[in-house]
Parts: structure tokens; C-alpha cells; sequence
């Protein structure tokens, strides 16, 4: 009976352990968050993150949904000419990287870009001190240094998400067109997919890709 007790109060305290990490992480997103909206406000300290995760990871990101939507569309003819349904690889392209592809992939190349240089860059300052330096000085360090970092990665995601769709399917459309020799015209065009996607920022961007900014934030901070 001793192992059994034993086994079961270690899955208790595991299962505590993540709980209560769960919780205080939770609990700093939501100061983080309510910091954005209160004074004082640093946009200098803003503006210098969204140069650092838009326009910066804009390339890491860009390149990845090019080569992921031209490799696409490749494999897609492939499949589908064995059916005579060429027609059909226009459709299912667009969708799978507006729908899966396209978040997916830009939520990976940020929050493996930016999570790992954030919290390499928080760590220094706290090792050499400089985060007790501006407590000393009484500003927030949460508001100085969490809070322009949680809304720059809100606002940037979700227009690296739209990026990333649409320079996918423009590098399908140039295989699809150029190295298959299809009609473009007929294929990445808004009449031939008005049946499945819309070209808005709607069906681009959803409420996980805001998310996804804030999440990122909160792990590497």
C-alpha cells in the first residue's frame, strides 16, 4: 500500500506543480494586460518591438510561407492529376494556408525568433541588476519593459499571419502557373475561389492569432 500512497502523492504534487504554474502564469498575463491600458505610457519602447517583431521576423516569416506554398501547390498537382482534377488545386491550396498553414507557420517563426531573444534579453537584465535599477528609479518594470512587448506581439502576429497568407499563395500561384504552365488567370484569381475564400483580412485573421502574440510574450517573459 506504501507504493501506492507513494505513486499517488507524487501525481498529486505534479499535478499541483503545473497547476500553480498555470495559475501564476495566468495571473501575469492579465496584470501585463491591464498594464497596456493604463499610464504612463513609453511609446518609444513600443514602437522599436514592433520594428522588432514585424519588420524583422517579416523575412524569417515570408520566406517560410513562400516555399511551404510553392512546395504545396506542387505536391497538390501531383495528387490530384491523377484524377483529372487540376482544377481543384487553386481551391485546396489557398484554404489550407489561409485557414492552417499560414498561422501556423508565422506563430513558429516568431515565437521561436522573438520568445528565445526575449527571454534572453530579460534574463541579462536581471542578472546584471538593471530590472532592480528601474525599480529603484520607480518605474514599473512591468510597464516599461512587459507591457509594450505584449502589445507590439498582439498587434504584429496577426499581420504576419495576413503576410504569410498571401505570399503563400502568390508562390503557389507562380508554380502553379509558371513551372506546371497552368492558367493563373483561371486558377489564383478572386473569381476562381469566391466559392471558398474571400479576400478580406476576416477569414486571414482570427481571435487565436491575437492570442498567439500574448502568449508568446508570456512565456518568454
Amino acid at each position: 500500500m506504501t507504493w501506492i500512497l507513494d505513486g499517488l502523492a507524487r501525481i498529486g504534487a505534479g499535478l499541483l506543480s503545473l497547476l500553480g504554474g498555470l495559475g501564476a502564469r495566468t495571473l501575469f498575463a492579465l496584470q501585463a494586460t491591464w498594464r497596456i491600458f493604463a499610464p504612463p505610457y513609453y511609446p518609444r519602447v513600443f514602437f522599436s518591438q514592433i520594428v522588432e517583431f514585424f519588420y524583422f521576423s517579416l523575412p524569417v516569416v515570408g520566406l517560410t510561407a513562400l516555399f511551404t506554398g510553392m512546395v504545396l501547390a506542387l505536391q497538390s498537382y501531383t495528387g490530384f492529376e491523377r484524377f483529372n482534377a487540376e482544377a481543384a488545386v487553386p481551391q485546396v491550396v489557398a484554404l489550407s494556408i489561409a485557414r492552417e498553414l499560414g498561422p501556423v507557420l508565422a506563430g513558429l517563426m516568431v515565437s521561436g525568433r522573438m520568445g528565445a531573444a526575449m527571454a534572453a534579453e530579460l534574463g541579462a537584465m536581471r542578472v546584471t541588476e538593471q530590472i532592480d535599477a528601474l525599480s529603484t528609479l520607480r518605474v514599473d518594470p512591468m510597464r516599461y519593459l512587459v507591457a509594450p512587448r505584449v502589445l507590439a506581439a498582439t498587434i504584429s502576429l496577426p499581420l504576419l499571419v495576413l503576410a504569410a497568407d498571401i505570399i503563400g499563395i502568390l508562390g503557389a500561384g507562380y508554380v502553379f502557373a509558371g513551372g506546371l504552365e497552368q492558367d493563373i488567370h483561371q486558377a489564383f484569381t478572386a473569381d476562381a475561389t469566391s466559392g471558398t475564400l474571400e479576400f478580406t483580412a476576416g477569414p486571414y485573421v482570427e481571435g487565436t492569432d491575437f492570442l498567439g502574440g500574448l502568449t508568446v510574450v508570456d512565456v518568454a517573459a
